[in-house]
């Protein structure tokens, strides 16, 4: 059973609240595994993630093998996630992707897995005030970078796999601002090795990204304060090869030492 989910139901908005109170949904005894999955996918049809992940854990409960199990344990995950219980949602994908290795949908778990991750570390209020991402912790960034690659690398013919490298190069782009921003405190700091190091994270990490012109810059300024002055022109070197006519090759020159 070929799980068939459209890409855009991923990027539809979680419901912001359920209804309190009300009693757990309870599946018949003389129900077959079929309609316990058929009223679990309908309740997921129509948002109601809630009642589908009831019926999903009561499914998995009677029903633990075959075909349906292994798809009610993938839609309940997502289902979790629609819940915003990323943790749960990242669990319940793990172990799917261990117990079931060569499930045909194992492409859907390895990019659902890395959308959570894409999308975690936003809050509500992010969701609709964006702040400036390159100040963010880097965690959820950092693994949701490597499951999208092991996507791409492992199902390069998946339907998933094009959205998935997008991500790769915005996800590339972002965590290697995201140093450049530390770099630049630590140089502001006066903390120049670490700001020398973090800048080189960058060259070595996240070649061909935005953020190599201004990491070289931050290198060389941070080696000719440090008065390391061959490791200084090496990178002024490759900036002034790669970068030609770039700012930040007049503001190296004009660095001096810290007294």
């Amino acid at each position: 059973m070929k799980y068939i989910l459209p890409l855009f139901l991923l990027f539809t908005l979680t419901a912001c609240s359920f209804f309190s109170g009300r009693d757990p949904v309870v599946a018949e005894e003389s129900w077959t595994i079929e309609r316990v999955y058929a009223e679990a996918k309908a309740a997921l049809n129509i948002n109601d993630y809630r009642t589908a992940i009831e019926y999903y854990e009561q499914l998995e409960a009677r029903f633990p093998f075959g075909e349906y199990a292994q798809q009610a344990l993938l839609d309940s995950a997502y289902a979790y996630y629609k819940t915003d219980e990323p943790e749960t949602a990242i669990a319940t994908l793990d172990r799917f992707m261990r117990v079931y290795p060569l499930n045909e949908n194992i492409d859907y778990a390895m990019y659902l897995r890395g959308l959570i991750n894409f999308n975690r570390d936003m809050g509500i209020l992010e969701k609709y005030i964006p702040r400036d991402e390159t100040q963010r912790d880097p965690g959820s960034a950092l693994q949701a970078l490597r499951d999208f690659t092991t996507l791409v690398n492992r199902f390069p013919t998946s339907r998933y796999s094009d959205d998935a490298a997008q991500r790769v190069v915005y996800l590339r782009n972002r965590l290697a601002q995201h140093e450049l921003h530390v770099a630049s405190y630590y140089m502001r700091r006066a903390s120049y090795l670490a700001a020398a190091n973090r800048a080189k994270y960058v060259i070595e990490n996240y070649p061909r990204t935005p953020a190599m012109p201004d990491a070289l810059v931050v290198m060389a300024k941070a080696y000719k304060i440090l008065e390391l002055n061959d490791l200084s022109e090496d990178a002024l070197r490759v900036l002034e090869a790669n970068y030609p006519g770039h700012p930040g090759v007049a503001e190296v020159r004009k660095t001096t030492l810290v007294e």
